[in-house]
């Protein structure tokens, strides 16, 4: 039986890693596996899964207006997938979730969603808070603190490396501006 599963964690945990590996494993096995990715963020070029460690894949995007289900029956129309990938899934709206669920439950296909859970105020990204609300199983993708503890946050730094605490909820790229801490760590670096 199909599920929808949600891997999250904070940035630079390694979700994308770990989405492109799931992937290669399906392919080494002789299965098509489907690729989809938030078309607003196009650091490794449009249409593209890239890992920090230089592994990548070509991939079809979405875009907030999209009908993902669809998009979905449209490629299983082409052939058999036994899996599909969406990363950046902190992207889709809570429409696009529900449409990940009914591909799940309708198409008999296993979808593995990968995401960041929250932003750097500390707050659920929408698909984010769908996914958990949604999803059949959850696995976290670990990273940690400077501390050695578990991060579950994440901070965006301005040039002097000083926490910012206002802003847009989404800023594409600026790998180097965000740093993963745990709880106590997040609270101090944002004054909470």
């Amino acid at each position: 039986m199909a599920k929808l599963y949600f891997n999250y964690s904070t940035m630079n945990a390694g979700k994308s890693t770990v989405l492109l590996q799931a992937s290669h494993n399906y392919r080494e096995r002789g299965m098509d596996t489907y690729l989809l990715t938030a078309a607003i963020d196009g650091r490794a070029g449009q249409g593209r899964i890239a890992s920090r460690i230089g592994i990548s894949a070509q991939a079809d995007t979405f875009r907030p207006e999209d009908d993902v289900f669809a998009m979905i029956r449209d490629r299983l129309d082409q052939g058999p997938v036994a899996c599909v990938f969406v990363d950046e899934a902190q992207f889709l709206s809570e429409t696009q979730v529900w449409q990940l669920a009914r591909a799940v439950d309708d198409l008999n296909v296993p979808v593995l969603a990968y995401g960041l859970r929250v932003d750097f105020q500390g707050k659920l990204f929408p698909g984010s808070a769908a996914l958990l609300a949604l999803a059949d199983e959850m696995r976290e993708v670990r990273t940690i603190c400077k501390c050695g503890r578990k991060a579950t946050m994440v901070i965006r730094q301005d040039e002097n490396g000083r926490a910012i605490t206002e802003g847009a909820q989404v800023q594409i790229g600026g790998n180097e501006t965000y740093v993963s801490l745990c709880r106590r760590h997040w609270r101090e670096a944002v004054g909470a």
